[in-house]
């Protein structure tokens, strides 16, 4: 099971499995040693040029994922650590966007629940 989660919530150890920060950069008001997570998977974020043309326009949202996916079509190692922690138990996805619905974790969960027979 893949969830969503964001980093200002708390951690629940007993509900969140693996947790992996899916940002490119550090999110703001938060101190490293605060933020329970296994691993920050930078590269399975979007690029910086893709990030910031999105720019959580809602309107660019599809366009958005479809860019996003072609990106993580080139770079299937960068899921890796997320894939083997789900093949184990529940993962957690990690994001800071104020936008729950159009940002890049959900475009993450729904790649990766798409693409799982080929992991």
């Amino acid at each position: 099971m893949i969830q969503l989660k964001r980093v200002y919530e708390p951690d629940e150890p007993s509900k969140d499995g693996s947790r992996f920060l899916v940002e490119r950069l550090w999110p703001r008001g938060i101190r490293k040693e605060a933020l329970h997570f296994d691993a920050w998977v930078k590269d399975a974020a979007p690029s910086t040029e893709l990030r910031q043309w999105f720019n959580h326009d809602p309107d660019k949202w599809k366009e958005f994922q479809r860019r996003y996916f072609a990106e993580l079509d080139a770079k299937p190692e960068a899921l890796q650590p997320i894939r083997s922690a789900a093949r184990k138990g529940t993962v957690t996805l990690l994001f800071s966007s104020h936008d729950t619905e159009h940002n890049n974790a959900v475009a993450l969960k729904t790649y990766l629940t798409r693409h799982h027979a080929r992991s």
